[in-house]
């Protein structure tokens, strides 16, 4: 009897959790801005290409990742769209020390990068196009509009 409420209790926090991962999956969300701390910021050596003008769209991926394909033609679907914004893909197995750096737990992770190299957004799992191109216009606006954005549509 013992064994048959354990696996009930174990089947309902695996939903439970499972529910919770999925809601979160693909999320662009805010990046906590550290002003003093030089590592959150993105340089045109650390992705060995130049910065886009506007924006990058940082993607770390690696070889065995299939939501990595749909991501790398969403951001890249993105980066033709939108005028001075570059897509970079990074293989996230020859680059830990950005993973590391960026907290980078799985792929695909994509982070939105503005001008002058803060990441402004990021997400883990595979995003939605919508959602890329919101945070895309919200690092070339800047945080202050996303705030005057939001509270407008409360």
């Amino acid at each position: 009897m013992v064994g048959i409420v354990v696996l009930g209790v174990t089947l309902v926090v695996g939903v439970i959790i499972g529910f919770a991962v999925r809601r979160r999956d693909g999320k662009v969300r805010a990046v906590k801005q550290v002003v003093s701390d030089a590592r959150a910021v993105v340089t045109s050596d650390d992705l060995g290409v130049e910065l886009g003008e506007r924006v990058t769209l940082v993607q770390f991926s690696t070889a065995f990742c299939q939501p990595c394909r749909a991501t790398r033609r969403i951001l890249h679907d993105v980066a033709e769209m939108v005028p001075g914004v570059r897509h970079v893909e990074i293989d996230a197995e020859s680059r830990l020390d950005l993973v590391r750096r960026f907290d980078v737990m799985r792929t695909p992770t994509v982070l939105v990068v503005d001008d002058a190299g803060n990441v402004v957004k990021r997400a883990s799992g595979l995003p939605r196009k919508a959602d890329v191109i919101a945070a895309v216009g919200v690092a070339v606006d800047g945080p202050s509009h996303e705030s005057s954005h939001q509270s407008d549509s409360v």
